[in-house]
């Protein structure tokens, strides 16, 4: 084709390529069109399909909090002077010791 060639008739070689099941370089060639512009139209036109297909539905959410933390995952240290502090399990004994030591004076 070496005249320019509308939107709309894109539109339709786009669509006579997908009927015709050649390949692109095929299409381009016993068509006399450029295979980039083709390859780009049939592009367009397979996103448009796919975007245009199934509209998304959202649905409402309702929060209830957050899940409770499992039991394990959670030691709970309680001072002589009734002071309870809870750590996640592998944080550094070093650290609780020192903590609890000061909370203890």
């Amino acid at each position: 084709m070496s005249k320019q060639v509308e939107k709309p008739e894109w539109a339709r070689i786009a669509e006579a390529f997908e009927a015709s099941g050649q390949t692109q370089r095929e299409f381009a060639l016993a068509r006399g069109v450029k295979l980039s512009t083709l390859q780009s139209w049939v592009y367009r036109r397979r996103r448009a399909e796919t975007t245009s297909a199934a509209p998304v539905r959202l649905l409402p959410v309702q929060v209830q909090g957050a899940a409770p933390a499992a039991a394990e995952s959670v030691l709970e240290v309680m001072a002589a002077s009734g002071a309870r502090v809870r750590f996640a399990v592998g944080t550094d004994v070093a650290y609780v010791a020192r903590l609890v030591a000061a909370l203890g004076r």
